[in-house]
């Protein structure tokens, strides 16, 4: 506010001298502007031979001589004198119009004088003709217009301070409103919001934008949340399983089955393995998205992007699962697509295993050409997701009622890193009905620009 308030100043007080100096060379103008018409009347009566004695003049600051060119004066006005001319003849320049300052007592007027110079007469007898002008009201009127503003400009620079004060104070008003319920949100940590100023201005346009914030950091923090919780759950139950087993061995000593430990700790071992990797694995996902240049942008190329044929590999995925029985419908012809190899493995293998865990007889898999997407399909014949169901089934940590066992239902990471592995490849994902009992998820991959290597 005072550094405001003192450029203000600045500027005012400039604009000040500027005033007074514009003022003074206007007046000062005006004034050789009428002497110069005076002096070119009186040039016209000497060209004509004409002169009176004495020279008429309009006004009694005035003075008008005549002088030759040996610095004698031929003709003045009543006032003027008739022996000294106004001006040295050494500052005259013959033949040029001049404009020159002289003291006041030299021409018999007060205050400092403005001469002009008009040559006259001819070549033969060459004249001078000197008009002065007493420049005393030009001065007067600029030291009144100087004193108006050195009144003024104090009481002008207190009025616009005052009136900035008011004006800065009511703009920052909802700024200082903000910081208090952000300085309350801080002291609380729980959700609100910050008030919004009543005025649609740029202030209320920031108070919208920093809520819309403050819901998707509440939002992110609850989902935050809700992933920890549900990963400690999921990563408990093995380590509790595992430290049974164990106790329990302990306990019976000699009589226990140390085949069925060890195949109850392998198992329940390698469940903790794979909910372990699908949370890395989901961990660099979300950390790719932040950063695409960083370390998930390096993970990413590390095994390089490029074609991928369907078919291929439809079959490579199809042979681990001999029981039910994955069938593949092989496309007409090769059908490329590009991504990473490993991702599309991973997604092909992560919907292969859901539907081999709720197929009764069978699976197949299945791809056809569709434009500039190829289609790809998994479908089995079991019992089905709910309509209402099919877009939280790709949530994290979620499974239906019906897969809530953990040695069959898994951890419910299958279909979420399914999801984002599809639309880091530029994809979609989604569930359908089979055509007969069961369901159908079907994947749209890009396909291999023509002029790609």
């Amino acid at each position: 506010m005072a550094i405001g308030v003192f450029g203000l100043s600045v500027g005012l007080a400039l604009g000040g001298v500027v005033l007074l100096g514009v003022l003074g060379f206007v007046l000062q103008r005006s004034v050789d502007g009428e002497a110069f018409r005076t002096a070119d009347a009186v040039a016209l009566l000497a060209a004509e031979d004409a002169l009176p004695d004495p020279l008429p003049v309009a006004g009694g600051q005035v003075r008008v001589q005549v002088v030759d060119g040996q610095g004698r004066v031929r003709a003045a006005s009543i006032d003027a004198d008739r022996l000294v001319p106004m001006v040295r003849p050494e500052r005259l320049e013959p033949h040029q119009r001049q404009r020159l300052s002289v003291s006041g007592e030299r021409a018999g007027l007060a205050g400092p004088v403005r001469v002009v110079t008009v040559p006259a007469g001819t070549a033969a007898d060459p004249l001078t003709v000197l008009v002065a002008k007493s420049m005393a009201d030009v001065r007067h009127s600029t030291r009144a217009v100087g004193a108006i503003l050195l009144v003024s400009f104090p009481l002008l620079v207190a009025v616009l301070a005052a009136v900035a004060w008011r004006v800065v104070g009511a703009t920052l008003r909802p700024v200082e409103s903000l910081r208090r319920g952000a300085e309350e949100i801080t002291g609380r940590g729980g959700p609100d919001r910050l008030p919004v100023p009543a005025s649609h201005d740029e202030v209320h346009r920031l108070a919208v934008t920093l809520n819309g914030m403050l819901d998707r950091l509440e939002s992110a923090r609850r989902r935050q949340r809700a992933f920890l919780a549900d990963a400690a759950h999921e990563l408990r139950s093995p380590v509790t399983n595992i430290r049974t087993e164990l106790e329990v061995s302990r306990r019976l000593g000699e009589r226990t089955d140390w085949a069925a430990v060890t195949e109850n700790l392998l198992a329940d071992t390698e469940r903790l393995g794979r909910l372990v990797n699908d949370l890395l694995l989901l961990a660099r996902l979300d950390e790719s998205d932040a950063d695409p240049e960083g370390i998930g942008g390096a993970d990413r190329s590390a095994g390089g992007v490029g074609p991928v044929e369907l078919g291929e590999l439809l079959a490579t995925v199809a042979a681990r699962y001999p029981s039910p029985p994955v069938r593949v419908q092989p496309p007409e012809g090769p059908l490329w697509t590009v991504g990473h190899p490993d991702e599309l493995h991973r997604i092909l293998t992560n919907l292969v295993e859901n539907a081999v865990r709720h197929a009764r007889t069978r699976v197949v898999l299945a791809a056809e050409p569709g434009g500039e997407y190829h289609l790809v399909t998994v479908t089995d014949d079991g019992p089905g997701v709910p309509l209402a169901d099919r877009d939280r089934v790709f949530d994290r940590f979620t499974r239906l009622d019906d897969a809530r066992a953990r040695d069959a239902g898994g951890a419910g990471l299958g279909l979420s890193i399914v999801r984002e592995l599809v639309r880091r490849a530029g994809g979609s994902v989604g569930l359908a009905d089979a055509d007969g009992p069961g369901l159908r998820v079907w994947l749209r991959l890009p396909v291999l620009p023509a002029d790609a290597p």
